[in-house]
């Protein structure tokens, strides 16, 4: 008796265990299933417009056929380039105060609910907020500020980077033992170079994967760029001037009234996509690697 009992009991067992594992993999298909939808979508409507010209010509004026997206890709690396620059530092050194010399006090409670709350602000707000800040002075000692300009919207971007660089930051570095900082401290070194070279890369892959989700949460965005580098049909560089963004380009081109440019949009969209999508696995790829884990 005790025996069918056993057997039923591991029967049941068995049956909760496929199940529930069942649903786990339904779950994890009704998540996915979404994006490749719309990976497979772009790539059906934008691929064939993928050419040569589209990577390194500047777009035909509107009613003509032709040309592609080369400065828009150019201006989006310039300032995401931008962004990063702005943002990831201070985002870091934000999580490293909250994490390692902040505990519980104010001014972090403070910081960590700010970040919070801009998490959450919609991209747009920071857009006018940089327009009110930036493009609208006329008097300003930079020369770059009181019009629009690639500048404005890589600091309109890296404001957005900001947050969750910092929450990421911290909630990497509060994972790490704290056995790891008592023993630094154990052998004299001083409690900043601790941090900063013993827990920041005992923690680098997390801290790099959440630079790498600001990265492609604003990598996409279009609205603080409306208010703040307006756009360009022809190639700049230059951080006083406004600059063509990929973003904004295929706004305007989704747009437009022209076949040629819906054409257009399509196929910046799959770039978009793709270019988010390598520069994220080449990071997980060399974390992965070693490279930059916190070992050594």
């Amino acid at each position: 008796m005790k025996v069918e009992q056993e057997r039923m009991r591991a029967r049941i067992r068995a049956m909760t265990d496929h199940a529930v594992t069942g649903l786990a993999v339904l779950a994890t298909v009704i998540v996915v299933a979404p994006l490749v939808a719309i990976f497979v979508y772009l790539l059906y409507k934008g691929a064939s417009s993928l050419n040569f010209d589209f990577f390194t010509k500047v777009p035909k004026p509107p009613g003509e056929v032709g040309g592609g997206m080369a400065n828009a890709i150019v201006g989006s690396a310039v300032l995401l380039g931008l962004a990063s620059i702005i943002g990831i530092p201070i985002g870091i050194g934000g999580g490293i105060y909250l994490a390692e010399f902040g505990r519980g006090t104010k001014l972090a409670n403070a910081i960590r609910f700010t970040a919070d709350v801009l998490n959450g602000v919609p991209s747009i707000v920071m857009g006018v907020a940089a327009y009110a800040l930036i493009v609208a002075p006329h008097i300003s000692f930079f020369s770059f500020m009181g019009h629009f300009s690639a500048f404005a919207g890589g600091v309109a971007l890296g404001i957005m980077m900001i947050p969750t660089v910092t929450r990421t930051t911290e909630e990497m570095l509060l994972m790490v033992p704290n056995a790891i900082r008592e023993a630094a401290l154990g052998l004299g070194v001083p409690n900043w170079r601790s941090v900063l070279s013993i827990t920041v890369k005992t923690a680098s892959p997390g801290i790099i994967t959440g630079c790498m989700l600001a990265f492609s949460r604003v990598a996409g965005e279009t609205a603080p760029l409306i208010f703040t580098v307006l756009g360009n049909a022809f190639w700049s560089t230059s951080l006083d001037r406004p600059i063509a963004a990929l973003p904004l380009q295929i706004y305007v081109f989704a747009l437009s009234p022209y076949d040629d440019w819906h054409r257009l949009a399509w196929a910046g969209s799959v770039v978009l996509i793709v270019l988010i999508v390598l520069a994220v696995s080449l990071v997980r790829f060399v974390t992965s690697r070693g490279v930059l884990k916190g070992t050594s």
